[in-house]
């Protein structure tokens, strides 16, 4: 089975957006759990736009599944990673100015840097995943680095799909297929919905772990929180 790890920014963001605590970000990640989640992701950026720094030990005290931090490895970052020893750890090298995630790591030309960062948060005990694009040099570089899990960037898949579903997941399957040969877990994130998921997982083999937020709060407009995180749940059981 492949975990669903709901990423709870967006929750974040409409809170922040009026002050206050509503919704209860540390009571969304509890229910989230209780109906059916297996983990929880948070990605706080520089700017705390959403996550804030502070919720982290908050929500390391409640969260029972498995709870990811992902971000990229400033000092300030790292120091929070370290002092709260998430489950999992996701590297994600986004410019404090963008939107969004939109790029995965050059495993290769910061390969220094990231055996430096893997190996802090492993002797910490903290798994740790690197946010790569589905090419075979990333993913054999992250490897050579150290990671556990890679997490396929899957913007372009999502993109891609309503136009060539096939063209869109070749890459990803193909180099799922390589990371398996070589030893390194896979994880996957970024615009997966209740349209594409399904076919995403049934063409990439031993997809562990899937993180997915925007699509799903969104979902959760429409159909409440508790059946969408069923619905996702049915999509991976497929």
């Amino acid at each position: 089975m492949t975990r669903l790890s709901v990423n709870i920014n967006k929750v974040a963001l409409i809170r922040n957006s009026r002050g206050g605590n509503l919704p209860d970000l540390l009571e969304v990640a509890q229910d989230c759990e209780t109906f059916g989640a297996e983990g929880i992701t948070v990605h706080p950026r520089p700017d705390q736009r959403h996550i804030r720094y502070s919720d982290v030990p908050e929500l390391k005290t409640i969260v029972r599944t498995e709870f990811n931090i992902e971000g990229n490895p400033t000092p300030e970052f790292m120091a929070l990673v370290l002092q709260n020893k998430p489950d999992q750890c996701t590297l994600v090298p986004d410019d404090p100015a963008a939107l969004t995630s939109d790029q995965g790591w050059d495993t290769i030309k910061h390969a220094d840097f990231l055996k430096d960062i893997i190996a802090q948060l492993q002797s910490a005990g903290i798994r740790v995943s690197l946010f790569v694009d589905p090419a075979e040099r990333f993913v054999e570089g992250a490897k050579a680095v150290g990671a556990d899990r890679i997490e396929f960037y899957t913007g372009h898949y999502a993109h891609q799909f309503a136009q060539d579903r096939d063209k869109a997941v070749a890459p990803h399957a193909r180099c799922a297929r390589l990371a398996n040969q070589i030893g390194i877990g896979i994880n996957a994130g970024h615009d997966l919905n209740l349209d594409n998921l399904r076919f995403y997982k049934e063409n990439v083999e031993n997809l562990l772990e899937v993180s997915i937020g925007h699509a799903l709060i969104c979902d959760a407009l429409y159909f409440g929180l508790e059946n969408t995180i069923q619905m996702y749940l049915r999509e991976l059981a497929g």
